[in-house]
């Protein structure tokens, strides 16, 4: 069976659009809520989801989504019901492709073998492990390749070539671009410094390239469209979230954030 992910990738590629990823955070602001505001977001254009598993130390994430993390785990969230909730929204949504971004620690509590076997079952396509080099990824890579699961690799702007040809023979599904050097949510992108990188890692992989972070407006989600496969917004989105008081808010505030985005990509030419 092949990957959603290749499958949505590949799909893209013949229409020439570019995949809208958005970030949430499982549990955030409810945990009832989130099977329904990911059906939200795919309804608004969202080609692949991003689920942030919540944990108490995201060193790599701002502000907003560390207390994203900690309001889901204040609220009983999990790693084993962030798979109750990827298994609740396959009942009806068998194609979105669906990402586990997060840290090891969690995973390695659950353990590799278990943690890719239920995770499979759950409908998971790939994970994103943000503080696991891939170094120190190959035991975890072969549980997940044994299960049919991605282990998305990042790059970022301090990346030598030499490292990046490293991660391009370990990557698979696509390549995830950090666009600036710190941490989600604490920079406005500035779009005209990632045609190089973005030129690099193409001279060392055929694979998809995801852009994140910074990313929080139909100008930049545009301008980033121009020169990548896929956008990645999360912060921004998680700030819509914020303070919803209902699912039905909830859904229509990212409905409406991530539409007009999606429009930009579209009709970027």
């Amino acid at each position: 069976m092949s990957n959603r992910i290749d499958t949505c990738f590949e799909t893209l590629s013949r229409t020439g659009s570019k995949a809208l990823v958005p970030f949430i955070t499982v549990g955030d602001p409810d945990p009832a809520w989130t099977v329904d505001i990911m059906h939200a977001l795919v309804r608004a254009g969202a080609d692949l989801l991003e689920l942030g598993v919540p944990f108490s130390d995201p060193a790599a994430d701002g502000p907003v989504i560390q207390l994203a993390s900690e309001r889901a785990i204040s609220r009983g969230v999990t790693l084993c019901s962030v798979l109750e909730t990827v298994e609740a929204f396959r009942c009806q949504d068998p194609d979105t492709p669906i990402v586990l971004m997060g840290y090891l620690n969690p995973l390695e509590r659950y353990g590799h073998e278990a943690f890719a076997r239920d995770a499979a079952r759950a409908g998971v396509d790939g994970v994103l492990m943000v503080d696991c080099p891939p170094e120190e990824m190959a035991g975890l890579r072969v549980r997940m390749d044994e299960h049919g699961i991605y282990t998305i690799c990042l790059v970022a702007p301090t990346t030598t070539s030499e490292r990046l040809q490293f991660i391009a023979g370990q990557a698979k599904g696509y390549l995830y671009y950090v666009s600036f050097k710190g941490i989600t949510g604490a920079n406005s992108l500035d779009e005209t410094g990632l045609a190089g990188p973005i030129r690099e890692i193409r001279l060392h992989s055929d694979l998809p390239i995801a852009v994140g972070f910074g990313i929080k407006n139909a100008d930049n989600a545009a301008a980033v469209a121009g020169l990548a496969d896929a956008v990645v917004i999360g912060s921004a989105l998680i700030e819509r979230l914020q303070n919803a008081g209902s699912c039905d808010e909830a859904c229509e505030r990212v409905m409406g954030f991530l539409a007009p985005i999606r429009d930009a990509m579209d009709n970027r030419n």
